[in-house]
């Protein structure tokens, strides 16, 4: 099937934590058209049994695919945890996770191989970043620590208060006694949060961002494929949340700094 290079790019995540994605790609891959849904409806994915999640992931690229895109990024660790592999095999078109590009970047900015992942319990739970790791880096130490208040934090509209400080504070107090030079936000609502988890962490660690680094695999995927869309065109960007628009209108803003984003209710 010959895909349209002018076809959007999909993107799905349990809430808002794909807009971190979102403004990666923005600023990278300027010139490609993004529909986005966010599961706000459902969300938090991450305490949700595996077999909820993977049916809910479906769902959502079920419908994106029938609004014709040509790739779809998973921009939910939890969900890229139980579904990436299923969703590849239902689907014609280019399937990113937000999994193995976080971890190639921790294995390669690691120098003692002490690796910390911070994650939902689902993510954590699944052990994905434990063995995509491991993969390339067979004698790394990972430190997998669950933070389920986070998600819920960013999802409020609350990830620069009083509030997050706190959350974060008593939830990273688990790495004290921890010696690691990476760690990995294994969840793309933490770079929500990534000011506050950095004054928690030591001076000399290095915070990966799992979504930073997906940009590269969607950029790599777009040119193998042939789907690229470099002619200069203005951008097109849709948002569609199962949730309150106003509140996910009020984050968008905030996040990505726009000014009027098309935000939509959608019903899955």
């Amino acid at each position: 099937m010959r895909i349209p290079v002018k076809a959007p790019i999909g993107i799905i995540d349990s809430g808002v934590g794909g807009l971190t994605v979102v403004k990666e790609m923005l600023e990278r891959l300027p010139n490609e058209r993004i529909i986005y849904i966010g599961d706000a409806a459902r969300c938090p994915y991450g305490p949700q049994p595996a077999d909820e999640v993977r049916k809910f992931t479906i769902e959502m690229a079920t419908t994106l695919s029938g609004m014709g895109i040509k790739m779809l990024v998973i921009a939910c660790n939890t969900a890229t945890a139980v579904a990436l592999n299923d969703i590849q095999e239902q689907f014609p078109f280019p399937v990113i996770g937000v999994i193995d590009p976080g971890a190639r970047a921790a294995v390669k900015a690691s120098v003692v191989g002490e690796i910390v992942v911070l994650g939902t319990t689902g993510t954590i739970n699944s052990g994905a970043y434990d063995d995509a790791i491991h993969v390339l880096s067979p004698n790394a130490k990972v430190h997998p620590l669950a933070c389920p208040e986070f998600v819920p934090i960013v999802e409020s509209g609350q990830y620069k208060s009083e509030n997050a400080r706190v959350v974060v504070s008593n939830a990273l107090l688990a790495l004290a006694e921890k010696d690691f030079d990476t760690a990995i936000l294994g969840c793309t609502h933490y770079p929500l949060l990534q000011d506050q988890i950095k004054n928690f962490l030591p001076n000399n660690v290095e915070i990966i961002s799992s979504a930073v680094e997906t940009v590269s695999d969607v950029e790599r995927a777009l040119l193998s494929n042939g789907i690229e869309h470099t002619v200069d065109s203005k951008q097109e960007t849709i948002f569609y949340t199962t949730g309150d628009t106003e509140k996910f209108h009020q984050i968008v803003t905030d996040w990505l700094s726009i000014k009027t984003p098309d935000v939509r209710h959608i019903t899955l």
